[in-house]
């Protein structure tokens, strides 16, 4: 085992497929050997196999001590819950589907890092480097992203509910369907971004600067957009329910069959965005007045 920072982890995934279809199982289980798990610890308890079967066991746990005293760059579905890599060179890491809640990585450089899948709930990722990386279908609930550099990384899929994003970078980023219910995205900047069927419900995005992004049937009930800069920007068929965009500035926006029931647009600027094709029930228009 390798204690580091007080911890020991202990965690070998010694329950993989690899392991389970392994003869050295198989002759456990014709042994009748016993084996207990306590967090992820197998104990032999009894049994001809058990020499076998710990010598794989510290394969793998010396596979994972490698990684974390940085002489691997993979470590995939490993259990790293807490772990400290604040500031650490963590460029094209494999950590897909790995247990990284709670971790930190502030300042960290995730450049095309591999985290597909991963468990990043409640981690830190302030002003971390995860461009270009892979974050498709990753939990990151409640996770701080605070001038974090999302630009061109994966993130479809993914659930950033509640997620801390303000002044995030997501040039290019790719975020269709995924979910950001009330995160804050406060002056981030989403240039190209593609959140086409994403859902935004209760997000803020006060003061983001949107251009060129792709919001097509994507669910912005009850959203904040207050003096947000939206600019050539799609949303087609999307929900704008309840959504405030006090003095945004929307200019060469397509807003055909969207939904702005009970929106307000007061002191609002639309230039080249025409409400045509768009839902309009009881909403604010930017001089003051309801419409219809």
């Amino acid at each position: 085992m390798l204690v580091r920072d007080g911890r020991i982890w202990e965690h070998f995934a010694v329950s993989s497929q690899a392991l389970r279809s392994d003869r050295t199982m198989q002759s456990l289980r014709r042994t009748g050997a016993a084996a207990a798990s306590r967090c992820g610890v197998w104990t032999i308890l009894a049994g001809a196999a058990a020499p076998a079967f710990l010598s794989a066991v510290l394969s793998l746990a010396g596979a994972r001590a490698d990684f974390v005293a940085e002489h691997g760059r993979a470590c995939p579905k490993c259990e790293l819950a807490g772990a400290n890599f604040k500031r650490q060179d963590l460029a094209g890491i494999d950590l897909a589907g790995a247990d990284l809640r709670g971790a930190n990585f502030h300042d960290a450089q995730l450049a095309g890092a591999k985290l597909a899948g991963a468990d990043l709930t409640g981690a830190n990722l302030n002003k971390a480097n995860l461009a270009g990386a892979d974050l498709s279908g990753a939990t990151l609930r409640g996770a701080m992203l605070y001038a974090a550099n999302l630009d061109r990384a994966s993130l479809a899929g993914a659930d950033l509910t509640g997620a801390l994003m303000g002044t995030a970078r997501l040039t290019r980023t790719d975020l269709a369907k995924a979910t950001l219910r009330d995160a804050d995205l406060r002056k981030a900047r989403l240039v190209e971004t593609v959140l086409s069927g994403a859902d935004l419900t209760g997000a803020a995005l006060d003061r983001a600067f949107v251009r060129g992004a792709r919001l097509d049937h994507a669910v912005l009930a009850q959203t904040r957009l207050m003096e947000a800069q939206v600019i050539e920007t799609s949303l087609a068929g999307a929900d704008l329910t309840a959504a405030d965009l006090r003095g945004a500035e929307l200019r060469g926006v397509d807003l055909a069959g969207a939904n702005l029931t009970r929106a307000t647009l007061l002191r609002g600027t639309l230039q080249a965005t025409p409400l045509e094709g768009a839902v309009l029930s009881d909403t604010v228009m930017s001089d003051g007045t309801r419409r219809p």
